[in-house]
């Protein structure tokens, strides 16, 4: 399962595409020119226990790193993933 990012506007996502359909999908919106809001995360029941949502985390705190952004998580699963992971705190806005 590949994890792809699309962007439209100040929208973007990252995602898992399965037949046409996203059946996981971290969302985020751009807020000025070097912060990313995380609002929502979900993983479809059927990918449950496989990772799946810290996977998509760690797309965006890359995709942060590779672009100089920082990262507030207002999605509560993506907070409670970066808060308790060290590794990530560089990207924390």
């Amino acid at each position: 399962m590949e994890i792809q990012r699309e962007e439209h506007g100040r929208q973007g996502a990252f995602f898992i595409d399965e037949d046409g359909e996203w059946v996981a999908e971290l969302t985020y919106i751009r807020n000025g020119p070097s912060t990313i809001v995380i609002d929502h995360t979900e993983v479809d029941e059927k990918l449950a226990g496989q990772g799946i949502g810290k996977k998509l985390v760690e797309s965006a705190v890359e995709f942060a790193r590779a672009n100089g952004l920082k990262i507030k998580p207002l999605c509560p699963y993506a907070r409670k993933v970066i808060d308790s992971t060290p590794e990530y705190q560089d990207v924390l806005a």
